[in-house]
């Protein structure tokens, strides 16, 4: 009963660290605007985007607190064991049923709070364009495509753990690289699902950004505008893809609310990331942390009370990988604290590539532009900085762009 009880107390601190900067980053929103921001939001907008923050903070809060509810529930029960059970005898089949009931319970709770988030206060705050169709479509496809992932995840434990006991840590964390690598490798044609993509007409944006990639001896396949005002109002633009398939997507809001000189510099900023190779350098961090969770799960299958604490006979991976997630909730904060950093450090990186290119006072204004239309917060607690954010604060990145154009 001790261990179980130890289990339940961890999962909860790990809710309880959530809870605490949800809570620290809701008072943030009163903290008082940077000077240099001073021009992102009007009175109005400002009181607006207070009381949007206050309303996602406390969603945030008020789920944070049903999901430990929720856990804490099912593991004192021990209803993973009992649901299990039913069915039958075959190994597999009770690791499916602990996975199913994972996601089922996941997807109730997850679809109440996205409905709620999306529908509900984006909806409120001129955000949201998903439509009831779109919103069922999107959350049907994510759980479906959560619970294939977490089926082969959980089975890829069980076969490395039953072949190569001890010897599973780097293996584990081998195969879960090439995992993940091949979803960013999928990603391209997985985000086609219910999104609309076409090529970039041609004009003075699209040479202007071809003349950069040329300058810098990149490739792309091709140069997409993203029908995103569909779902949202927000603005993004990201490279997708590897090597001859790599892509550049533009949201169609970037399109239409930026000028050709403020796209060019958000470009530029995603340029800078491929020339300082940030995205490899995050994946050898992110293998690091791979190996850590490997160990993590060579533990955890190897202590076989884990198991019948919670009504097991023996060891089912299933609950292996739910503990998994129990236990990682004590590095993760500071795991995430040092990628993070790193993240933080490539962004600044990225923005003095759009410096050198020329468009630094462009790269202000997009970045005040992007702060505006997502509702940025404009002045965060450097705790939550610190501990959530990969990007730095707005505020900063524009006093680091100003120091590099004085250079």
């Amino acid at each position: 009963m001790t261990l179980k009880i130890s289990v339940v107390a961890i999962a909860l601190l790990g809710s309880l660290y959530t809870l605490i900067l949800n809570i620290v980053g809701r008072r943030s929103a009163n903290n008082p605007t940077p000077e240099n921001l001073s021009d992102v939001y009007d009175a109005e907008t400002y009181e607006k985007w207070k009381k949007y923050k206050a309303e996602c903070s406390r969603l945030d809060i008020v789920f944070t607190v049903i999901g430990a509810v929720i856990t804490a529930a099912l593991l004192f029960t021990d209803l993973y064991a009992f649901f299990a059970s039913l069915f039958g005898e075959n190994m597999y089949a009770q690791i499916f049923g602990v996975v199913l009931l994972e996601a089922v319970v996941g997807a109730l709770v997850g679809t109440l709070e996205s409905y709620i988030s999306n529908m509900i206060i984006e909806q409120k705050y001129g955000f949201n364009r998903t439509s009831v169709k779109t919103f069922v479509f999107d959350r049907i496809r994510s759980v479906l495509l959560g619970l294939a992932l977490s089926c082969a995840l959980v089975y890829l434990l069980m076969a490395i753990h039953m072949a190569l006991g001890v010897w599973m840590i780097l293996v584990f964390a081998a195969a879960v690289f090439a995992f993940t690598l091949l979803i960013s490798f999928l990603y391209p044609i997985l985000s086609r699902v219910g999104n609309k993509f076409v090529p970039l007409e041609e004009g003075e944006l699209k040479d202007r950004l071809m003349e950069l990639l040329t300058k810098h001896g990149y490739k792309v396949k091709a140069i997409e505008v993203m029908d995103a005002s569909r779902r949202t109002t927000k603005l993004n633009a990201y490279f997708t893809g590897f090597g001859k398939l790599k892509t550049i997507v533009l949201y169609d809001n970037l399109v239409n609310a930026m000028t050709t000189d403020e796209i060019c510099a958000v470009f530029a900023h995603e340029l800078g990331h491929g020339l300082n190779k940030d995205v490899p350098k995050l994946q050898v961090m992110n293998f690091g942390n791979l190996v850590l969770m490997a160990v993590v799960a060579w533990l955890t299958v190897s202590i076989s009370e884990l198991y019948t604490v919670f009504g097991f006979e023996e060891v089912n991976y299933g609950f292996a990988y739910i503990l998994m997630g129990v236990f990682l909730g004590l590095v993760q904060p500071i795991t995430s604290m040092i990628m993070n950093a790193h993240s933080r450090s490539a962004e600044y990186r990225a923005d003095r590539q759009a410096v050198k290119e020329g468009y630094g006072e462009a790269m202000i204004t997009a970045l005040k532009k992007l702060g505006k239309e997502n509702f940025a917060h404009l002045a965060p607690s450097r705790l939550n900085v610190i501990m959530e954010y990969s990007h730095p604060p707005l505020s900063s990145r524009i006093e680091a762009i100003e120091r590099e154009m004085k250079k």
